[in-house]
């Protein structure tokens, strides 16, 4: 279609004028009358070894993406908030058990009291509390998960078949902090309905701006939205 594509790291931004700025690899700057934001979100991880070398080998941060492939299986799940419980809930429904590892005690979930009943009388979710991931065990494959109890120091291996890990995404979205309207974990806020934000001719999709469905079809929609809402803005100009 003619796109003329650059490759390199946007490294900053400035959307002080009526011409756009992002900055590539810190070293070039590209100017531009409109600017869609695709920059989505990353998943938050553990930080242990085992855990990012059997990633997409059983280990996996979203249920709704891979559970199918576990289906009649054991899985485990890592999380104790909103997220964590629709996942855990998900799970439930495709796998014989489902094995919930919650950091905190029962006054400590973070999810509401909605979702904690839910999984509560869910019966083969089995929730484990004040546990931690110790390791994720398996050479090629997730073969099972070593936790451990915070408050007795207990050791558990629990032999599961996948790994979920659902303790929240960040979005991408710092290069654009004090230009562009975020909520608290850093969403960029588009106007109701549209992908525009708060500057003229700065339009957000995907999962940058989506903490609710993060979806490749979603995404994919939004996307659409903002190049529509992007080609009527410089149609205008003209």
């Amino acid at each position: 279609m003619g796109a003329d594509i650059r490759y390199g790291l946007a490294t900053n931004a400035d959307l002080s004028g009526p011409k756009h700025l992002i900055e590539i690899d810190e070293e070039k700057w590209l100017e531009a009358d409109s600017v869609i934001i695709a920059t989505g979100a990353s998943a938050k991880w553990l930080g242990i070894e085992s855990e990012q070398r059997l990633n997409g080998h059983g280990v996996s941060a979203c249920a709704v993406c891979d559970g199918f492939f576990f289906k009649n299986k054991e899985v485990a799940i890592v999380g104790a908030g909103d997220t964590a419980c629709e996942e855990a809930l998900y799970l439930s429904k495709l796998c014989t058990k489902v094995h919930m590892i919650v950091r905190k005690d029962e006054n400590g979930m973070r999810a509401s009291k909605v979702m904690q009943d839910r999984v509560k009388n869910t019966e083969n979710i089995i929730i484990y509390w004040n546990s931690e991931t110790k390791e994720v065990l398996g050479d090629k494959t997730v073969v099972g998960v070593n936790i451990v109890n915070t408050k007795t120091g207990e050791e558990k291996t629990i032999p599961v078949s996948a790994f979920f890990v659902a303790i929240g995404h960040t979005p991408n979205s710092d290069i654009f902090k004090g230009w562009l309207e975020m909520d608290e974990a850093g969403y960029l806020i588009t106007k109701p309905g549209t992908s525009k934000t708060k500057i003229e001719g700065v339009f957000a999709a995907g999962d940058v701006q989506d903490k609710t469905y993060r979806q490749a079809v979603t995404a994919a929609g939004s996307g659409c939205m903002a190049a529509l809402d992007a080609e009527r803005y410089l149609a205008s100009l003209e």
